[in-house]
């Protein structure tokens, strides 16, 4: 990407874009937030709290959840799911767009509707005891090819080499990799 990843790009990118919808019967929604920090234009990640019987149990995430029956729409779940993982209240914050739905896995039952959001700057955070840390992470970082690597995981049984980025010593892979690929691939559509 040989352009510098700004606001004004980040809003070229997914101002009107359409966002392809999943039916699945299981919903959920992460906001993917962006702020400007001292390495510029960020994107807030979060470290999964170890605890049994979490499929994403220790994983770098993107803030978010399942939906709830109260919840008035997706929208509404990504803001419930961030201020209840990280006490962000992100309706003061600017919603840029959204990316296409995603499914954790091709044979899952879950969809995924990511949001962006922009703050102009990052505000001071509270974990709650899901999230074991957080990490804003550079998307000019996350842009360069040697950030790209494999990362060998366990899935049930089977172990398989994936592809991730490494951020110092996190790595991020599965879907939060793809969507934040996905918003890379339409920033670089602008260079």
């Amino acid at each position: 990407m040989s352009a510098p990843i700004d606001l004004a790009r980040v809003r070229a990118a997914l101002g009107g874009a359409p966002v392809s919808s999943l039916e699945r019967p299981r919903r959920a929604a992460v906001a993917v937030v962006l702020a400007e920090r001292d390495a510029g234009l960020s994107v807030l990640l979060v470290k999964r709290s170890e605890r049994p019987g979490d499929p994403w149990s220790g994983h770098m995430a993107l803030p978010g959840g399942h939906a709830e029956a109260d919840d008035q729409d997706l929208f509404h779940t990504a803001r419930r799911e961030t201020w209840e993982e990280v006490g962000l209240d992100l309706q003061q914050a600017e919603l840029i767009g959204g990316l296409d739905d995603i499914s954790p896995m091709r044979s899952s039952e879950l969809a995924v509707r990511p949001f962006v959001f922009w703050l102009a700057q990052a505000p001071a955070l509270r974990l709650s005891p899901e999230i074991a840390e957080v990490l804003w992470a550079p998307l000019t970082d996350l842009a360069e090819v040697a950030r790209r690597t494999t990362w060998e995981v366990a899935i049930g049984t089977a172990r398989l080499r994936v592809p991730a980025y490494k951020i110092e010593d996190r790595v991020v892979w599965g879907m939060t990799l793809r969507l934040l690929d996905d918003l890379l691939t339409r920033l670089s559509g602008l260079a």
